[in-house]
């Protein structure tokens, strides 16, 4: 047994620089732009080792079992989302299908700003209520790129665009598990980040539009900008607070890319924007031909560009349900408790009530996978759309070839996440930000932040951290729901600046290289729109406590 070490350093700071070098040195290496995505993903998972080792005193053994288990995770179930999506989209590339649906959206309406709202907010909160894990991000920057979008501003839009949405992302995944580590009521901590997020999602629409195109841009479309905010987050604090967390991204989005078609059908901005290119210095599009101009396509070729999605709709909503995965893991399903490392490690408080095994075992639960759903899902598409069986194993090999580096970043990035779980170096960046006392309302809600920009996920960052926002708000008399949704809403702005978020979109644009171009661009804003949460929460634990939902 090997217990978890807190303060390796005898010294609360330098204890805590000790733990940020990881990520910090991620963060470095990425915005660099002189280090690809996955050797700084590598080179930090190497300094996250020797950190574990000879700082927080973890064995040499347990510490390469954590990352080899953290990688493996870090493919099952992410990468293996990542290449489905992908996958899928490549097939609706070869036979022109998204090229219709690209037509068809960016249809609604030619001025760039209202394509942004309609695509890059409606709908991709649609694709993250729907499958969350990167599968929004790589559908609207892919739409955006095919638009005349420069590859900078499909994807760093896309990326802010896609973090009001977050917290219910996957069916709810990430309130389930903050529910399944606190032991809170999922409803609860569902309707919380329903008294938060509603804020952001009037706010982001227009953040988006003013990253786009500025002050004077934005404010030619408000009347469009605030439809969709509102339209949006309206459902999204009724159907959280009155209904379930389950469904809250599919009602919202739908309603909101309802609202819009609806509203542009009687209003239109009297200057319509024609140019793609971020109102900042951008030459990311340079060299690329400017999209054809294209014939509007019938009604049955709208639905035929529809078809594959709506595919994934149904098939990842039924793989969503706990009843099919009811029905599934029994049988498909294989634990693997990791020798010498499940259970041999101890967290100790204050990180835990008393002291706690660790498990370590890699449950691969390979049919009820969301990117198992997504696979089965690309394959009927492709065969409905023509494909042979062998045209359609040529093109899954041709997509792991071209995400293979993605991939490779990927793992590397959840390896790191499980190895600082496990080591404790994550509690200890943890702790720090608990010994906040009366600004904690802030700086717990920017832990939840720096979970999902060390995890890549909103979920991983809630287990992360979920159980500590709970010991350490009752420790200073605050509502551990209260904390515990700050966990998740504020970890929605950090979903932008992820190193594997970043991947997927520059892998949807086939921007391979520039991460650090996407990184610089998002991390401001990211940052602000962090604190901003943060804000909200201080106000919600000092000033308007009405708005907290009681404990049952």
């Amino acid at each position: 047994m090997w217990n978890q070490h807190y303060d390796p350093l005898n010294s609360q700071v330098l204890s805590t620089i000790a733990a940020a070098m990881p990520v910090v040195t991620l963060l470095v290496l990425i915005a660099s732009n002189k280090v690809k995505a996955h050797i700084a993903a590598v080179i930090a998972l190497i300094v996250a080792n020797l950190i574990a080792i000879f700082i927080f005193t973890m064995p040499a053994g347990m510490s390469i079992r954590a990352s080899i288990l953290g990688a493996v995770t870090g493919f099952f179930p992410i990468g293996w989302i990542v290449l489905s999506v992908i996958y899928l989209y490549r097939l609706t590339v070869e036979k022109g299908v998204f090229e219709t649906l690209q037509n068809t959206i960016g249809g609604v309406t030619s001025d760039r700003r209202l394509q942004l709202l309609l695509i890059a907010f409606s709908f991709g909160a649609f694709f993250e209520g729907a499958s969350g894990f990167g599968t929004p991000v790589a559908v609207t920057g892919a739409i955006l790129i095919g638009l005349g979008f420069s590859p900078l501003a499909a994807s760093g839009l896309s990326l802010i665009a896609n973090t009001a949405p977050v917290a219910y992302g996957a069916l709810g995944t990430p309130i389930a598990g903050l529910a399944s580590v606190t032991g809170l009521d999922p409803f609860a901590l569902g309707a919380m980040v329903g008294r938060q997020l509603p804020f952001f999602s009037l706010i982001v629409p227009f953040w988006v539009v003013w990253a786009f195109a500025g002050w004077r841009g934005m404010k030619e479309v408000w009347p469009a900008i605030l439809v969709t905010g509102v339209s949006f987050a309206i459902p999204q604090y009724l159907i959280s607070n009155f209904i379930n967390p389950w469904i809250v991204d599919i009602g919202a989005s739908l309603i909101s890319m309802a609202c819009l078609i609806l509203f542009l059908k009687v209003w239109q901005p009297r200057e319509v924007w024609t140019s793609a290119a971020l109102r900042v210095h951008d030459d990311s599009g340079k060299g690329r031909a400017a999209p054809k101009a294209q014939k509007k396509p019938t009604s049955g070729e709208v639905w035929y560009s529809l078809m594959p999605w709506i595919i994934v709709c149904v098939i990842l909503l039924v793989w969503g349900t706990n009843w099919f995965k009811g029905q599934v893991n029994p049988w498909a399903t294989w634990n693997y408790a990791v020798p010498d490392l499940d259970k041999m490690i101890m967290k100790v408080p204050p990180i835990a009530a008393k002291p706690t095994p660790e498990a370590a075992v890699f449950s691969f639960t390979w049919l009820s996978y969301t990117g198992s759903g997504m696979l089965i899902a690309a394959i009927i598409s492709g065969l409905l759309m023509g494909f042979s069986p062998v045209g359609l194993v040529r093109s899954y090999l041709n997509t792991i070839r071209i995400c293979a580096y993605s991939l490779l970043t990927i793992c590397a990035m959840l390896a790191i996440g499980t190895l600082t779980r496990l080591s404790g170096i994550d509690a200890t960046l943890g702790l720090a930000f608990a010994a906040t006392g009366v600004l904690y309302p802030f700086f717990g809600t920017l832990l939840g932040w720096l979970g999902v920009a060390l995890t890549g996920s909103d979920t991983a960052s809630n287990i992360l951290f979920g159980n500590l926002q709970r010991i350490t708000s009752e420790q200073l008399g605050m509502s551990p729901i209260l904390m515990a949704a700050a966990n998740s809403s504020g970890g929605v702005m950090g979903k932008m600046i992820d190193a594997q978020s970043i991947v997927v979109a520059s892998t949807a644009t086939n921007w391979f290289g520039h991460e650090g171009t996407i990184l610089r661009f998002v991390f401001k804003h990211s940052i602000v729109l962090a604190c901003l949460v943060g804000i909200l929460v201080m106000l919600q634990a000092y000033v308007f406590p009405w708005m907290i939902v009681p404990m049952k």
